[in-house]
């Protein structure tokens, strides 16, 4: 059994792997034909775009390793099913149960390999490829943030016009309420750095104070802000949840809770972050089945075909059922959970199915 399991890996491992580089190659190119647009404005050259899809391409592997492990295991187990190599494999004892076991072992490798990319690797470089964009053009915030990036923290209502891809912010104004929302002061500072131990520093200031007789105006040249926004958490501006790792996606939950803001978005995203790497498994288990069943008049092309389809019906649904739970209020598990647990009855039932013919 371990020669049989290690054969399989091997075939199903070479195969994900043409298969995912397929895939990269045809959504990046995709993605430059996007950037392109960009092209020629703002002093935005080729050269950056190129760059810019490069530095993506990490999170596009995250997002399509799934599909990637569905076509590559259909591919390689149809190809031995013509072989009659799955026939004898069947022969010598390996039973649809124990393939179940096989298949989810080599899973647990992509399962892995999964979380590894979209907590470790993805995150940072797409967080550098924003940077790399606004940075290429001249630009401060992404084009659906021309208002400004606002934050609650508190009974304060924060403001910048401008988030530089240092992280560092301009033009901050900061609007603080009393426990009977009554407007008490408003700061505005041309610029605001955040040193660890201290805080924020906002640098040529001018406050003004609302009292109950009069209002108070006075400049500083420089006032600590002390807030739990960090530059972590300004960073989101930048990036959408899906793409944010759980070391920033989760304080970022806690600091929209704290301020009574709504997570539904981001708290779905973390249980996608936890669920996701998992899907692997449950798309590779879905191609035992389809080697199965007529293996030795099925053609492979259109059985990979097949795998597109339906790698493509899941990547649709983990988007619809995150959109449905959001907007709906469905509980965050639910939503992330609902497109693996529909694909696994899928593959329960095909299997029982097959072992009833």
């Amino acid at each position: 059994m371990k020669t049989i399991r290690r054969y399989l890996s091997l075939e199903i491992i070479a195969a994900s792997a043409l298969v995912m580089l397929a895939f990269l190659a045809l959504f990046g190119f995709f993605d430059l034909v996007e950037e392109l647009d960009k092209v020629g404005k703002a002093g935005y050259r080729l050269k950056h775009a190129l760059i810019f899809v490069a530095l993506s391409l990490p999170s596009r592997a995250y997002e399509i390793f799934p599909i990637a492990a569905l076509i590559g295991t259909l591919f390689a187990l149809t190809q031995l099913a013509r072989n009659s190599e799955i026939t004898a494999m069947r022969a010598a004892g390996l039973s649809t149960r124990r393939a179940v076991i096989v298949i989810a072992q080599i899973g647990l490798l992509f399962a892995t390999m999964t979380f590894v990319l979209g907590e470790f690797v993805a995150p940072p470089l797409e967080r550098v490829a924003q940077k790399w964009r606004l940075r290429s053009t001249n630009s401060t915030l992404p084009q659906e943030l021309k208002s400004g990036f606002w934050v609650r923290d508190g009974r304060l209502f924060v403001n910048a016009q401008r988030v530089q891809p240092d992280k560092g912010l301009e033009g901050v104004r900061i609007y603080e309420f009393d426990k009977d929302l009554r407007l008490v002061s408003l700061s505005e500072a041309v610029r605001g750095e955040y040193k660890p131990r201290e805080g924020w520093r906002l640098t040529d200031v001018k406050r003004t104070q609302f009292l109950a007789d009069r209002t108070v105006l006075e400049r500083l040249p420089s006032m600590q802000w002390q807030s739990e926004l960090t530059p972590e958490l300004v960073s989101v501006v930048m990036v959408t949840p899906e793409r944010m790792a759980l070391k920033t996606l989760i304080p970022y939950v806690q600091h929209l809770k704290d301020n009574n803001q709504k997570t539904g978005r981001h708290e779905v995203a973390v249980w996608k972050k936890l669920v996701y790497p998992f899907a692997s498994i449950v798309m590779m288990c879905l191609a035992l089945p389809f080697a199965f069943i007529h293996h030795r008049s099925g053609a492979v092309g259109a059985k990979v075909l097949l795998g597109v389809v339906i790698g493509m019906t899941f990547h649709l649904l983990n988007g619809l059922f995150t959109n449905l739970g959001v907007i709906n209020g469905w509980p965050p598990a639910v939503s992330a959970l609902a497109p693996s647990v529909l694909f696994l009855l899928a593959t329960a039932g095909m299997l029982w199915w097959v072992e009833r013919r």
